[in-house]
């Protein structure tokens, strides 16, 4: 067993798990004011989209369903997590989300 000598700091690719680069030179932004979630015993899909706030009146509300991100239940799992701690951070910062 190897020894870590005090004040030493180990970096992830020290300790055999391989850096991660994120290459956002591809990535398209897009806007949602709407989602939904469905599944399945293989996969969860996140639905995204945009209301018409304007139709806000009306008897029926039209929503442009605009991505489809689709998961595998472990990869939702860490989305889960990594949301939830995103929107407790948030609170902390700027007050409770009621919904």
């Amino acid at each position: 067993m190897s020894e870590v000598k005090e004040g030493t700091k180990v970096t992830p690719e020290a300790a055999g798990n391989p850096k991660i680069v994120w290459d956002d030179s591809s990535m398209a932004t897009s806007y949602a004011n709407v989602c939904n979630v469905l599944g399945t015993r293989e996969e969860i899909m996140v639905l995204f989209g945009a209301n018409q706030a304007w139709q806000a009146d009306s008897k029926e509300v039209t929503v442009n369903l605009s991505n489809r991100i689709v998961l595998n239940p472990y990869a939702a799992k860490r989305l889960q997590t990594m949301l939830e701690m995103a929107l407790k951070e948030y609170e902390t910062r700027y007050g409770q989300l009621k919904i």
